[in-house]
């Protein structure tokens, strides 16, 4: 045996804090996969994929019902990766919802960033789609790196090109309630991330800066009936979909610690959306996962359970405990995928581990959680020592690397964000940190009519007076909501604070003028408010610490066990974002807040790449 070998094993665990398949896992890299494991699941998908796009079938509900750790978000990640690669659908995936009063909104938003992700042709989703839409309208066959690479010189010579695109394209889409949907979707072909950035952020029912909503030609939605248009704008963009491709929608488990207003349990709720999807789309698949008590002691004991049930559970696929030949092969193809990417050829492929302990494990019929967790305890050299690593360590590196490239998907979701930053404090309450002794995190008491503005309340002494602090995070970049809440973080009294503070990474428009207002209210000498600027670097470690503790049944982790982590590494207590907002505050606005009237989004002449010489078929010059 190579010293190399030994080397390698003593310092690296390839099953260690992999017990998990995370959302990263789904649409990125996954884990080492087996196609015969529960292949009667993921072939029956394809099958459904198939009929949906051969015209047998329009809409095919299918429910997975499995226990934790039997693999159900395996099998996911394996049909994503597999529709990536011969491009026969497109995928969305959902896998929470932080307002379950919301999900229509919610739904929305995690469909434009699930087809922001790249798709077959090496394009993201939404890229995939405008081509299909502008080839059809003109009658021609362009790739999408053609029009991406078009786009900008076209800008450039005929500033409304997308008018141009997408009055065309409007003359084959006569039933769109919504034009604007297809001048945002034709605004994702623009090589400039800005553009495209404020294109996905509007078809996600995001408002946009003024500035940009003109420039762009798309009206911003009024905050009024946001739920009901976001249903409406979801229809419309599947239905746009399904007349080029299948779609995939997956809602996988969906747990949720809480219920609705009108005491639906998460799995409930996501079972009624996704038979209203079902009655509303022209053609797709939707996929749910959820566990079997939860199949027949939530979703099955609906009022309307028939009919819902019906849609979404045509056909109920049970995934299939590991024998030991299951075991055996799940077992070695990790194996082989380790020691290809170190180099090194073992003495047998289930090195170091003895064929007959795997097998002894497979006749107990195990999940893939119980085998994997049962390799990361015993994979040394024999009779050598494994390495030893905190479990909550590995898992939260886990997600800070994950979040290094996908942390901008949470930038402008208000619950994340005031979630992550509540647990923080939640963590370090009896502490006492910038003069404030922290002595508890309550929610703010609010009417129906002020709900989902302020987000917790910090209680505590400073001084020995009391202190009560209000936090408010506000990433929307306009509109009614800026100045709705900033009415209400200075309605000290209404709300019995002493002090408001608002969380925000950019600008207030200037021209908003009771925004504007209400802000120097806030930061006046008499209110005593703040505003902390948010910065992705800040709060990367407190989401990470969310993800975790939302996670922690999944990877075995106790509360008790994060939160000593969260102490003994003083991510918390360290943390900026936590001691600025119980700092004294300065009543400033902070000079480096993203001013997004002037970011980016202006292509220059001196800007243009090189366009695609396509003779005298150039799209952009008809």
């Amino acid at each position: 045996m190579s010293n190399d070998l030994i080397n390698v094993i003593s310092k690296n665990n390839p099953f260690q804090g992999r017990l998990v398949v995370r959302d990263q896992n789904v649409w990125g890299q996954g884990f080492p996969d087996v196609p015969s494991l529960n292949s009667h699941a993921s072939d029956a998908i394809y099958d459904a994929v198939e009929k949906v796009r051969s015209g047998q079938r329009k809409v095919v509900g299918i429910t997975i019902t499995a226990e934790r750790g039997l693999g159900k978000s395996h099998v996911i990640g394996r049909i994503r990766h597999q529709l990536q690669v011969d491009g026969s659908a497109l995928f969305v995936y959902m896998s929470q919802c932080n307002n379950l009063n919301r999900i229509k909104a919610e739904f929305l938003t995690t469909l434009a960033n699930s087809l922001k992700q790249i798709g077959s042709q090496d394009v993201s989703q939404w890229q995939y789609l405008a081509t299909a839409l502008i080839n059809e309208a003109f009658n021609k066959n362009y790739t999408p790196q053609q029009l991406i690479n078009q786009f900008p010189g076209a800008l450039v010579k005929n500033p409304k090109v997308v008018e141009v695109l997408r009055d065309k394209v409007l003359g084959i889409k006569r039933d769109l309630e919504n034009p604007d949907i297809i001048t945002a979707i034709l605004w994702t072909l623009s090589p400039d991330p800005a553009y495209e950035l404020f294109a996905i952020s509007w078809l996600a029912g995001k408002s946009l800066p003024q500035s940009k909503a003109d420039a762009m030609g798309l009206a911003n939605v009024s905050a009024d009936d946001k739920e009901a248009e976001s249903f409406t704008t979801a229809r419309q963009i599947i239905n746009l979909i399904g007349d080029y491709k299948p779609i995939v929608v997956c809602f996988d488990e969906m747990e949720t610690d809480h219920c609705n207003e009108m005491g639906y349990t998460g799995r409930q709720v996501t079972a009624i959306f996704a038979k209203d999807l079902c009655d509303k789309i022209k053609r797709g698949v939707l996929l749910t996962s959820i566990f079997p008590d939860q199949w027949i002691n939530e979703v099955k004991r609906l009022g309307n359970a028939d009919s819902v049930v019906d849609r979404i559970g045509e056909q109920v696929i049970e995934l299939k405990y590991l024998n030991s030949d299951d075991v055996i092969n799940l077992v070695s193809r990790w194996l082989e995928e380790f020691y290809e990417e170190n180099g090194l050829t073992p003495p047998h492929a289930l090195y170091p581990f003895d064929e007959q302990k795997l097998r002894a494990l497979g006749k107990e019929r195990p999940i893939v959680r119980k085998v994997l967790k049962w390799c990361a305890d015993n994979f040394k050299v024999p009779g050598g020592g494994g390495i030893e690593i905190n479990p909550v360590e590995l898992v939260y590196n886990q997600q800070i690397s994950a979040l290094e490239t996908t942390i901008q998907d949470y930038m402008e979701d208000k619950a994340t964000l005031a979630q992550a930053l509540r647990l923080g404090f939640s963590v370090v309450i009896g502490e006492t940190i910038e003069n404030v002794q922290i002595e508890k995190v309550v929610d703010v008491q609010v009417k129906a009519v002020d709900r989902g503005y302020l987000d917790f309340k910090i209680v505590g002494k400073e001084n020995s007076k009391d202190v009560k602090i209000v936090v408010a995070v506000l990433q929307e970049s306009g509109g009614l909501f800026v100045q709705a809440t900033l009415r209400r973080l200075i309605d000290y009294k209404k709300f019995d604070l002493t002090r408001g503070c608002l969380i925000r990474s950019k600008q207030i428009n200037k021209g908003a003028a009771k925004a504007q207002k209400y802000l120097s209210e806030l930061l006046s000498t008499e209110l005593g408010g703040e505003w902390v600027l948010l910065k992705p670097e800040d709060i990367k470690p407190l989401l990470a610490l969310h993800f975790v503790m939302k996670g922690r049944e999944n990877d075995e982790l106790s509360e008790d066990q994060i939160i000593d982590f969260i102490r003994k590494k003083r991510i918390a207590i360290d943390n900026y974002l936590i001691r600025e907002i119980l700092s004294d505050p300065s009543g400033q606005v902070p000079e480096d807040a993203i001013d997004e009237e002037n970011e980016s989004g202006n292509i220059t002449l001196t800007e243009v790449p090189d366009v695609v010489n396509v003779g005298s078929d150039d799209l952009f010059q008809e």
